[in-house]
C-alpha cells in the first residue's frame, strides 16, 4: 500500500482560538468567529484562515468550501483597527509582515482549486468585502451591506478591492465605491453584480420581509416590534448551493476555476506586492495614525487640517515636520522640524523655515 504524503485531517484536529473550523458531507466550513470585534481579522486569525484553507484544498473529502462570519451582524469588518493602533502605526515594518499573512489568506482562496462560496451572514466592510471578492460565488444576507473605508482610516483598499472592483462593477463604479466608502446596500450589490444572490432575511413574527426598508432592518437588528434576524434561509440556500456544486467533477471544477481566475490572478499578482511595500511605509506617516486614531477615539477624522498644513507649505506626512532639526547645545540630530526644544536636553531648537505655498 502506497503511503499518502496528504492525508485527510479532522477539522477538530487544528486549535483555532479566532476561527471555527468544520468538515463534514463534502463541505468545509471556515467561520471568522470574533463577533464581539463585528469579525475583523486579528493577526492571528489570518494566520488560522490560512491554515483552514490550505487544508481543505487538500482534502480530497472536501469539495466546496463556505467562508462566512459568526453571528448575524457582520460577515467581517476587515482589519482589527485597535489592533493596527496598539502594534503596526508604532512598527511598520511589521505591517509588511502583516501583509504578507493578509495575502497568504487571499492567495488560499484564489489557489483551494475549489468553489468558495461566501456566505455574507452580515456587513462586508474593508478587508472583509475583499474576501468576499475573493470568493467565487457570494450569497449575501438581506440586511447586510457592503462597503470599502481606505480613504477614510488613513488606508487604500490595494488588497483585492482596487484590483477586483474594476473587474467586477466597471470602472466608475469601482471608483464610486472606492473614492466615497458609501455603504453597497444588499439589493444594490445584487444589481451591481458584487454578489450572485441575496436571501431575505428579516421576519415580523411568522411572516418573511421580502423587501425589507433600512427602518425594518434596524427594528429587526434591535428585536423590535417583533422583527427579528433570522439566518435559517440563508444557510438552507448555501447548503442547496454547495450540494449543487458537488454534483460535479473535482478536476475539472479546478481547471474551470482557475481559467475563470486569469484575469484576478494577472491583476492580483502585478499589484499587490506594490501595495504591500507601500502601506507598509505609509504606517510610517501621519494619515493612518490620525485616521486609525480617530476611528478608535470615535471622532471624525481631520481630514481639512493636513491639507491645510500642506498648503501653507508645512508637513502633512508626520505630526510634528521632518526629522531635520539640530540641537546647537548637545548635537542632537533628527529632531522633529517642528519642536521648539530639544528632545534630549531641552535646549531652545531653531526655527526651520518651511516652503512657502
Amino acid at each position: 500500500m502506497t503511503t499518502r504524503l496528504f492525508e485527510s485531517r479532522p477539522a477538530a484536529a487544528f486549535t483555532f482560538r479566532d476561527v471555527l473550523y468544520e468538515k463534514g458531507g463534502g463541505i468545509a466550513r471556515i467561520t471568522i468567529n470574533r463577533p464581539q470585534h463585528y469579525n475583523a481579522y486579528s493577526t492571528a486569525a489570518l494566520d488560522e484562515l490560512g491554515t483552514a484553507f490550505r487544508d481543505a484544498s487538500f482534502d480530497d473529502a472536501v469539495g466546496v468550501i463556505v467562508l462566512t462570519g459568526a453571528g448575524d451582524r457582520a460577515f467581517c469588518t476587515g482589519g482589527d483597527v485597535k489592533e493596527y493602533t496598539t502594534s503596526y502605526v508604532r512598527t511598520p515594518r511589521d505591517y509588511w509582515k502583516y501583509m504578507a499573512l493578509f495575502r497568504a489568506y487571499i492567495e488560499s482562496i484564489l489557489n483551494t482549486g475549489k468553489p468558495v462560496i461566501g456566505r455574507i451572514n452580515g456587513v462586508a466592510v474593508g478587508g472583509g468585502n475583499e474576501g468576499q471578492l475573493a470568493c467565487d460565488l457570494s450569497v449575501m444576507a438581506q440586511h447586510a451591506y457592503l462597503k470599502q473605508v481606505g480613504t477614510h482610516v488613513g488606508s487604500v483598499a490595494c488588497a483585492g478591492a482596487t484590483q477586483w472592483l474594476p473587474l467586477v462593477v466597471g470602472d466608475k463604479r469601482a471608483r464610486q465605491i472606492l473614492y466615497l466608502n458609501e455603504p453597497i446596500p444588499a439589493a444594490q450589490a445584487l444589481d451591481w453584480g458584487l454578489v450572485n444572490w441575496v436571501v431575505p432575511t428579516v421576519r415580523r413574527g411568522d411572516a418573511w420581509i421580502d423587501e425589507a426598508t433600512g427602518d425594518e432592518i434596524r427594528r429587526a437588528q434591535r428585536g423590535e416590534e417583533g422583527y427579528a434576524i433570522d439566518l435559517s434561509r440563508l444557510d438552507a440556500f448555501v447548503d442547496d448551493l454547495a450540494r449543487r456544486l458537488l454534483a460535479s467533477f473535482p478536476e475539472c471544477m479546478r481547471y474551470t476555476k482557475q481559467q475563470t481566475n486569469a484575469l484576478k490572478d494577472f491583476v492580483w499578482h502585478s499589484t499587490v506586492r506594490h501595495g504591500q511595500d507601500w502601506l507598509a511605509l505609509h504606517y510610517a506617516c501621519w494619515e493612518p495614525l490620525e485616521g486609525m486614531q480617530a476611528f478608535v477615539e470615535k471622532r471624525a477624522p481631520r481630514y481639512a487640517l493636513l491639507r491645510e498644513r500642506a498648503a501653507q507649505g508645512g508637513s502633512s506626512e508626520t505630526p510634528w515636520g521632518t526629522a531635520v532639526a539640530v540641537c546647537g547645545k548637545c548635537g542632537a540630530t533628527g529632531l522633529p522640524a517642528g519642536h521648539r526644544y530639544c528632545g534630549v536636553c531641552g535646549a531652545p531648537l531653531p526655527a526651520i523655515e518651511t516652503a512657502s505655498p
